[in-house]
């Protein structure tokens, strides 16, 4: 007889036989994957109450080596899941779904879908909108204090805080208006550098204060072309 056994090329048919075909619905039971993956398991409410999913890969645009977008469902959340040729331990989440319980952060109650949302847990919101000559793009926190606006109307942005706003950089702040003003309103207003100042006016330079000091520590020189004027009823020169 031959050494060659019949069963090596026989499929296995348990393996193969379809399970699922089509979506089904799920939901979200774990979400910390072990192998760090960005996998979900899931339960689907037709079968048992206990028993959990295989670990789920999530569709998400741009998935590659450190990069796409990153945005993982929640526990409970309500997700639709599809199995590689119908394999119940081969399942894909391709989206979260609202439901009763869980309401999304619009209704387009006016029916025109103007507005386009991206909102976490917490809170957190990037607004798109996109009503006609009110355009805008807003990116706020969840205590919605702390703000960036973009208006297309005004062709304008904005920037609020509740508290402190620091700009950091190693290389040069550069604040360029082509077009008109440059205006810094305060209580109080320190500027310290660690080597040279220098104020330049195209014009007129008015300072206006209740007092005025100015110190030198190695000499103080003014020069003007045409003069120089002094008018106080008290002058004192030391």
């Amino acid at each position: 007889m031959s050494d060659f056994d019949i069963t090596d090329n026989l499929i296995d048919y348990d393996r193969y036989q379809p399970d699922f075909y089509g979506v089904v619905i799920g939901k979200v039971t774990n979400n910390k994957d072990p192998e760090k993956l960005g996998r979900i398991k899931v339960k689907f409410s037709f079968l048992s109450d206990k028993d959990e999913s295989h670990w789920a890969r999530v569709v998400t645009p741009m998935a590659g080596k450190d990069r796409g977008i990153f945005f993982l469902p929640e526990i409970d959340d309500e997700v639709a899941v599809v199995f590689a040729q119908g394999h119940r331990d081969e399942p894909y989440v391709i989206g979260t779904l609202w439901n009763k319980n869980n309401l999304p952060p619009l209704d387009n109650s006016d029916g025109k879908n103007n507005q386009r949302l991206i909102k976490s847990r917490s809170g957190h919101q990037i607004i798109l909108d996109d009503t006609e000559g009110e355009e805008q793009i807003i990116i706020q926190d969840k205590t919605e204090k702390n703000q960036i606006l973009i208006n297309s109307k005004e062709n304008t942005m904005g920037i609020t805080v509740e508290k402190d706003l620091t700009i950091t950089t190693k290389g040069k702040i550069i604040l360029n208006s082509t077009g008109d003003d440059v205006s810094i309103e305060c209580k109080n207003l320190v500027i310290k550098t660690e080597q040279n100042y220098q104020l330049e006016a195209g014009q007129d330079c008015t300072i206006a204060a209740n007092s005025y000091a100015v110190e030198a520590q190695s000499g103080l020189d003014i020069k003007c072309s045409s003069g120089v004027k002094i008018n106080d009823d008290s002058l004192e020169v030391m």
